[in-house]
Order: C-alpha cells, then sequence, then structure tokens
C-alpha cells in the first residue's frame, strides 16, 4: 500500500523542507521505498539534497500534480511532497477538480499532511485555519519546529479556543545553528553529515557530527509513531 505525505504550511522559512528532508532519510534508513516530490520551485531543497530520489513538479500544472497519485499507483511507494509557502491555494484546486480524496479513499492509500509551524502568532493562526477547514478531510500532523521558536503557547491556546485537536503533535527538535548551516553549505544528506569522518571541506567535526546524528535520533523518535502508521515496509 502506498502512502502520500503532504509536507506544508503557508509561511515561509519555518522549515518545511527540514521536515521533507528528514523524513527522506528516514525512509532511506529503515528501508522503505520512497518518491520525492519537490513543489517548492523558488528553492529546490530536497531536490539539492535526495537528488537520485526526486523530481520536480508544478503544482500550477495539474498534468505535473499529477504525479504524486500516478507514481503513488505505479508501486507501493511513499511518496514525500515537499510544498513551498503558500501553496495551499493550488494544491487545494487540483484536489477538488480531481477529487483527488475520494480516488485515494478507493484505491485504500494513505495520505497525511504534516503542516510545519513556528512559535508566532502568524503561523498559528494559519494552521487553526488550515485545521478548521480541512481538519476533517485528511489526516494532520502538527509539527513544532524549535528550530524556529521555543514558546508554543500561542499555538496550544489558539487551538484549544477553537476547540481543535489535531491528529497528532510533534516536537522536532533544534539542530544547533552553525551546524546546520554547514549541513547546508555543503549539500550534505543527514546520513553524510552524521556519519562520514573522511577529512574534506565537505565533511563535519567529530562533534558536528555527533550532533547531527543525535538530533536526527530525536527527530525520528518524533516521527516515528506517525511513519509506522502510514507508511508501509519493504525488505
Amino acid at each position: 500500500m502506498s502512502s502520500i505525505h503532504f509536507i506544508g504550511g503557508e509561511k515561509g522559512g519555518i522549515g518545511k523542507s527540514v521536515v521533507s528532508r528528514l523524513i527522506s532519510q528516514y525512509c532511506l534508513d529503515y528501508n522503505y521505498q520512497y518518491a520525492g516530490m519537490d513543489a517548492d520551485q523558488s528553492h529546490g531543497t530536497l531536490t539539492r539534497f535526495y537528488p537520485q530520489f526526486t523530481q520536480a513538479i508544478d503544482l500550477d500544472s495539474f498534468e505535473s500534480a499529477d504525479l504524486i497519485v500516478e507514481t503513488a499507483f505505479k508501486s507501493d511507494v511513499n511518496v514525500i511532497v515537499d510544498l513551498p509557502a503558500q501553496s495551499e491555494r493550488f494544491l487545494n484546486k487540483w484536489m477538488d477538480e480531481n477529487d483527488v480524496e475520494g480516488l485515494l479513499q478507493e484505491s485504500d492509500i494513505n495520505s497525511v499532511y504534516w503542516y510545519v509551524v513556528d512559535d508566532g502568532v502568524d503561523s498559528a493562526q494559519l494552521v487553526t485555519e488550515f485545521l478548521t477547514k480541512y481538519g476533517s478531510r485528511i489526516p494532520c500532523v502538527v509539527v513544532k519546529n524549535y528550530g524556529r521558536g521555543s514558546d508554543f503557547s500561542i499555538l496550544d491556546k489558539m487551538l484549544y479556543e477553537a476547540g481543535i485537536t489535531p491528529n497528532k503533535v510533534i516536537e522536532l527538535p533544534d539542530l544547533h545553528t552553525s551546524t546546520m548551516h554547514k549541513v547546508d553549505k555543503h549539500n550534505l544528506n543527514f546520513w553524510r553529515a552524521a556519519n562520514v569522518s573522511e577529512q574534506g571541506e565537505d565533511t563535519l567535526s567529530m562533534m558536528e557530527r555527533r550532533r547531527v546524528k543525535v538530533w536526527v535520533r530525536k527527530a525520528f523518535e518524533q516521527i516515528g509513531d506517525v511513519m509506522s502508521i502510514t507508511l508501509n515496509q519493504h525488505q
């Protein structure tokens, strides 16, 4: 059975691509079949870090967006879709006009929306609006990104007052800023950043590798429950 994971959040700069990269690395580390779909044309981050597993798509084009579902239909695979900021209206148009939800249900394909947030008011408002409108249509995981904030009480209060309970809330831990910058600068996937020790400009120091390894382990602990429910392992 295939699964489709939409990694989104209307606000820019909240770490959507980091979450997409972590889920991609999770699939690789645990031997899940997966295919990346990079819809963020302005950055192309998922394509840059996992090029052999990722293809670019354009949400403005139905034919291009169709690859999300068509890939899931071809074989038992887990499709990871890295969405850009302010993409909700384009994604909704494609899903509504093609009744994608109905097609996935008929075909027994799982889907989940990972909504990434920082600790600001704007993020809290946007995810509350999203859950109010779509929470009953697609399972939603709210990802509190501690790399983009430390106090999510505004979000908690807003969801409580709206009477909204997401399917799941997880906390993505923070990675030391300079270490993350170095990982990004050298286009390292998270496995290489944590494990490659050869000396060179594109490798991390021993302690930097250790920080990445600990951070990835903690992140995997957070996303593991969601992945075990919606993904199917292929040995």
